[in-house]
C-alpha cells in the first residue's frame, strides 16, 4: 500500500519526500487542533470527578 502511494506522488524521491512529510505534518496538525480537542469534548463528562473535595481544594470534613 505505501508502495502504491509513494508511485502516485509526482516527481523525483526528494520531491516525493518533501510531499510525503507535508501530507503527513497536516495530518498531525488536523488531529492535534481538531479531532482530539472535539473528542476530548465528547468525553468530558467522564473525566469530571471530584469525590472528597471541599472549598478551595481542602479535603471535605463531616458535620458533628
Amino acid at each position: 500500500m505505501y508502495g502504491a502511494l509513494w508511485r502516485v506522488l509526482p516527481g523525483p524521491w526528494p520531491v516525493k519526500l518533501l510531499i510525503a512529510l507535508v501530507v503527513i505534518a497536516a495530518v498531525l496538525y488536523g488531529l492535534v487542533f481538531y479531532a482530539f480537542p472535539w473528542v476530548d469534548a465528547l468525553l468530558t463528562p467522564q473525566n469530571d470527578v471530584t469525590v472528597g473535595l471541599g472549598i478551595a481544594g481542602s479535603a471535605a470534613t463531616l458535620p458533628s
